[in-house]
């Protein structure tokens, strides 16, 4: 009996935001032949302080080239932008967000969700997460075996809000031979990338892999938050 594709969909709420949360280990699955998609809820752009509506949709559109570019640097073939206001998600109808992911869901049937974690100090992120675990619902949709929120440089490190409830990595990928392709990928969002010692920069992306690595007892890793896991023990 032939063995079916595996399926991943990334739930993610800006573009470069799939590569920064984990684009590592995208690449990684891409070399098994899992098949890929990613969608972006927000545009990205829109929150700029420019009044020239021609500049931001022009912004919007060079972005969207860049995540295609990343894409195929990293063997993701399938791309969804929705294009919603960036950093407004959280005065947007979460109804109809949570009906754009519950669609994707439906159509693409992914075995693996990655999405943002609810700890981030970007509103979109923390939206986009609860609107995933909302749209996951375990009796809804059988398929889905795990759902994994990952980290995002200069954001998830950055919420000193004092609480005790942090983003909190539970699961380790290698990334030794993939963090190349990474930064590569990352390389594509020329504007989003900045200069060390900013989080966002290649050199601190390079040590955030390597202290994820020393976590874990690797050279190299991405991390990420298992949320949940419908496993077969017996």
């Amino acid at each position: 009996m032939k063995k079916k594709t595996k399926k991943v969909l990334v739930i993610a709420a800006h573009p470069d935001d799939e590569v920064l949360g984990c684009g590592a280990t995208l690449y990684k699955l891409s070399k098994k032949k899992y098949k890929i998609k990613v969608i972006f809820l927000s545009d990205g752009e829109s929150s700029r302080k420019i009044n020239n509506k021609k500049i931001i949709k022009d912004l919007i559109k060079k972005r969207e080239n860049q995540a295609i570019k990343s894409a195929k640097i990293l063997g993701i073939k399938k791309l969804k932008f929705f294009r919603l206001p960036d950093n407004k998600l959280d005065s947007f109808d979460l109804l109809k967000i949570n009906q754009i992911i519950e669609n994707e869901i439906k159509l693409f049937k992914p075995n693996i969700i990655f999405t943002h974690s609810n700890h981030d100090l970007n509103v979109d992120h923390v939206v986009a997460h609860n609107a995933t675990i909302t749209a996951c619902r375990a009796y809804k949709f059988r398929f889905i075996n795990s759902i994994y929120a990952f980290e995002i440089s200069s954001n998830t490190e950055s919420n000193f809000k004092i609480s005790k409830k942090k983003f909190s990595p539970n699961v380790f990928i290698d990334i030794k031979n993939e963090i190349t392709k990474k930064l590569e990928a990352l390389s594509q969002y020329k504007n989003e990338l900045e200069k060390w010692p900013h989080p966002r920069s290649l050199k601190a992306l390079k040590i955030l892999a390597h202290y994820r690595g020393t976590q874990s007892g690797l050279d190299s890793a991405e991390a990420f938050q298992l949320i949940r896991e419908n496993k077969k023990l017996i």
